[in-house]
């Protein structure tokens, strides 16, 4: 029936290899099972349900969206987006979260028309395929910057802006050792490297000590945990804000940057993890578009349903595709995965960071590997697809990124002449980052 239901046979895969993908994905980003609830509280919600709400969204719109496309992409609350949530929203223009949550479905009632009627599809065709692919490589970068930041290797600075960490740290020396086993691993075709590499680097853990003289790894007190209810946040948006003008005018701006920012941050995600997987056209269009974004939609609805922000496409489900995983398959046995989580959360927790950033750093070469697909040799390709490029992991934002690559081939394109070498839809795209990025019309209130 699986073999059947997600063709894995078309997409020359197995059952144990999309399996064995899917924990790698779940690996990769099981931290937002801590941090997600972590950062909403500071609005108010309760810690306790926003761990299960947190796994609950995950596992429902990423079985959605494995159902409608087949894609090996997971889905979960976003980072990001989430802190646009509490500090902005919530704290910063001092409204209620249930108002927030219901902002959040605002957006996704946006996105579900903007799916269906195509013109989301729309955009994604209107960005040039160098560019896409770009956005696949500066998502690379993106990740590997992730990976080496949450291992320590780098670290703030405030006149270099970043600089090398402490190699003498146990933590830090500890993830190098994880990076330099991933590539061994992975250049050897070691099959299921990643998980490998991931499992070696938490058992290593247990016996490097840390900070505040505790060890890397710390043993759970229980291998197992009921889960708490999701009844505080469950079901619990309100839309106060549409009964004002007043209350109005300041959530419209505030819905229009969710807006923003999660659909290129989705395109971005969509982009990267398909093109990695060799699920692009050879034109650089995506098959069943429409279907993912209309997945993407829905996720959204779920999320502020169930109380919690923006549900997005994860960046790490290119770890699974790196895995070797292919088809929905993928994305299922992580769903699966995180609502097992719900039960040994304490046990999913032990893994560090520094167990997973090498992953992050290994997938993120990866992607870079597609930036030979670019006629570098042709400025007009290169220029915005390097700005793009390095735009995505500079600025922090996948959305930004875009952005400033529209804007920038926009440009060059009625420079040279040839205004007709780029969509009307790619224009439209780029003029409302433009009002964006120089306060003309500045989304975030």
């Amino acid at each position: 029936m699986f073999r059947q239901f997600f063709q894995l046979h078309r997409h020359r895969t197995t059952p144990g290899r999309e399996l064995q993908a899917g924990l790698t994905t779940f690996a990769a980003m099981a931290y937002i099972l801590a941090v997600n609830p972590a950062i909403l509280a500071n609005a108010g919600m309760d810690k306790g349900a926003l761990v299960t709400v947190t796994a609950l969204t995950a596992a429902l719109s990423t079985v959605i969206m494995a159902c409608l496309t087949n894609y090996p992409i997971v889905l979960a609350p976003g980072m990001g987006i989430n802190a646009f949530f509490t500090f902005t929203i919530v704290l910063g223009k001092g409204l209620p979260w249930s108002e927030a949550l219901g902002m959040v479905f605002i957006n996704g009632l946006i996105f579900l028309a903007l799916s269906v009627s195509g013109i989301r599809e729309k955009i994604i065709a209107a960005i040039p395929h160098p560019l896409k692919t770009a956005i696949t490589c500066g998502i690379g970068l993106f990740i590997a910057f992730i990976g080496l930041k949450n291992g320590g290797i780098i670290i703030a600075n405030p006149v270099t802006f970043v600089s090398v960490g402490d190699f003498t740290s146990g933590p830090v020396a500890l993830c190098l050792g994880g990076v330099l086993l991933t590539i061994i691993l992975v250049a050897r075709g070691v099959p299921g490297a990643i998980v490998i590499s991931i499992a070696l680097v938490t058992l290593a853990g247990l016996v490097v000590p840390g900070a505040a003289g505790a060890n890397v790894t710390q043993l759970p007190a229980s291998l197992v945990a009921w889960p708490h209810s999701p009844a505080p946040v469950f079901l619990q948006l309100t839309f106060h804000f549409l009964t004002s003008w007043g209350a109005f005018a300041i959530a419209v701006p505030l819905i229009l940057t969710l807006l923003l920012v999660d659909m290129f941050d989705n395109i971005g995600t969509l982009i990267g993890v398909t093109k990695r997987a060799g699920l692009l056209a050879a034109d650089g269009s995506l098959p069943k578009a429409g279907r993912a974004l209309v997945a993407d939609s829905l996720a959204t609805l779920v999320s502020a349903l169930c109380g919690t922000s923006t549900v997005v496409s994860y960046i790490e489900s290119a770890a699974g595709v790196e895995a070797g995983g292919r088809t929905g398959l993928t994305s299922l046995t992580a769903a699966v995965l995180f609502l097992l989580a719900l039960f040994f959360t304490p046990l999913i927790l032990i893994v560090p960071a520094v167990a997973t950033a090498p992953a992050l750093v290994v997938v993120g070469i990866f992607m870079m590997q597609s930036v030979g697909e670019i006629q570098m040799a042709d400025f007009k390709v290169a220029a915005p697809a390097v700005l793009t490029l390095l735009a995505i992991p500079l600025t922090f934002s996948i959305a930004e990124g875009i952005g400033i690559g529209l804007i920038s081939a926009a440009l060059l394109a009625l420079a040279l002449g040839k205004p007709r070498s780029f969509t009307l839809v790619g224009y439209v795209v780029a003029a409302v980052f433009f009002l964006q990025f120089f306060r003309i019309f500045p989304f975030n209130g």
